[in-house]
């Protein structure tokens, strides 16, 4: 096989793996600089091909890049932890193995296999979701903003004088991480409160993002003596639900590559917006760890089925954006209160705050916040919602006809729900990215 064919291979090879592969000559010159290690870095290959990686990287002053280090010595570095800067300013953290590449003349070059800790780290630091106390809502403030029933209320707060296990039960939109938030402030626990959506990452890095690895504390460890959330817990793959539900029981974590079991005592409270025991049968959910949480448990019922309480809530939410907006709207009128009423709220307490904020965003001067104030999608919805069934004045369309529309209406309901956010959307569809770009465009759905 000629040189040439052998290099498009090893190329080929290259850009397959996932590990960055990095390589430079004995000038400290790229000579090869693979696909996964442009994805860790964020540069294209003409960036770093054949210039000096001194030239094109920015190290800390008492910092030397270990493939530098290693051109000196000829030894090599394991597991070794660096932060740097590529030619963008953007911090990348990586934990590699580096080598020296010698032949019988010497060394000729050194080469690092990388892992990227950058996203994990990003997102172990977004998980920290209250940093103060000042930033935490209280059972006070709940209470005067009316979102929970009482009974919601007063098993909350007998939640939050235990450390036992909680599952807080409820749909999209019914504001399950705050009551989290309230039952934590409430508690006796010294530690913080973190809250980690389980839809929202791949696998890999929810995975590690529990448990952690060889280079660094998973969130199990990082929220000892405190609390974690972990929203749409059954969104985790079953044999992840199973390692979770092993390390709460016995108090320790083993950290992904190591077999040291290390301490670790956090209150673990889990939100699912399905129905548990649906979500059981369906697999989704693992039986023996619905049995851990079910020593207490909260449902918070959905809009829909209490819409005597909506007129307190706009009241609430009225007074909240006059001081925000320095507004002075009073009320809403009677035929603004009952399509809030006749509507179905599909996004709960969530969805209601966002249609007041956003009218009282579009208003002037007006004292009254009328039907023409409300959003156009509003406005359009609560259409849809009293045309789509059936009536008896309309002609029966074929069934084919029927379903097309049925679909069309249900995706475009996720996709407001979720803020057209594409992969949310596609999750709580349970379906692909692809298969859901594929009914976008066929049924010509704007993705906003």
């Amino acid at each position: 096989m000629d040189n040439e064919t052998l290099l498009a291979i090893y190329k080929i090879i290259l850009d397959y793996l996932d590990v960055g592969v990095h390589a430079v000559d004995k000038d400290g010159k790229t000579v090869i600089y693979n696909k996964k290690m442009m994805e860790i870095e964020g540069m294209d290959i003409e960036d770093v091909l054949d210039k000096n990686i001194l030239d094109v990287f920015q190290f800390f002053q008492d910092e030397e890049s270990t493939l530098m280090k290693i051109l000196k010595s000829g030894e090599s570095i394991l597991n070794y932890k660096q932060k740097y800067f590529n030619n963008k300013g953007m911090e990348i953290n990586t934990v590699h193995n580096s080598y020296p590449l010698t032949n019988e003349g010497g060394t000729i070059g050194a080469v690092e296999i990388v892992r990227d800790v950058t996203k994990l780290e990003r997102i172990l630091d977004s998980s920290k979701f209250i940093k103060s106390e000042s930033d935490a809502y209280t059972f006070e403030q709940v209470e005067a903003n009316k979102w929970f029933p009482q009974d919601v209320l007063v098993v909350a707060k007998q939640a939050s004088t235990m450390s036992s296990p909680l599952l807080v039960i409820g749909e999209h939109g019914t504001f399950k991480n705050i009551i989290a938030q309230c039952i934590h402030y409430n508690s006796a626990l010294e530690g913080n409160f973190y809250s980690q959506n389980c839809a929202e990452l791949s696998d890999v890095y929810m995975e590690k993002l529990l448990f952690g690895d060889k280079d660094q504390a998973g969130i199990l460890e990082i929220a000892d003596g405190g609390t974690l959330l972990l929203e749409e817990i059954h969104f985790l793959p079953i044999e992840i639900q199973t390692r979770l539900l092993s390390s709460l029981k016995n108090k320790k974590v083993m950290r992904l590559g190591e077999r040291v079991e290390r301490p670790t005592n956090v209150r673990i409270i889990g939100s699912i917006s399905d129905d548990p025991i649906n979500a059981i049968g369906e697999g989704k959910f693992l039986k023996e760890l619905f049995y851990f949480f079910s020593q207490s448990s909260i449902v918070i019922p959905p809009l829909r089925d209490r819409k005597k309480d909506i007129p307190e809530m706009v009241k609430v939410l009225i007074k909240k954006y006059n001081e925000r907006f320095q507004m002075n709207v009073r009320s809403v009128s009677k035929e603004v209160l009952y399509e809030l009423k006749e509507y179905d709220w599909p996004g709960n307490m969530k969805e209601l705050e966002h249609i007041i904020e956003n009218t009282m965003k579009l208003m002037r001067d007006e004292d009254f916040i009328d039907s023409h104030h409300l959003p156009a999608n509003f406005n359009h919805k609560t259409a849809e919602e009293n045309e789509f069934l059936f009536h008896k004045d309309k002609e029966i369309k074929p069934l084919e006809d029927y379903l097309q529309e049925a679909e069309i209406y249900y995706i475009q309901k996720a996709l407001q729900f979720h803020d057209y956010n594409i992969t949310k959307t596609a999750n709580s569809l349970q379906m692909s990215r692809q298969n859901l770009q594929y009914r976008l465009r066929k049924h010509g759905i704007a993705k906003k």
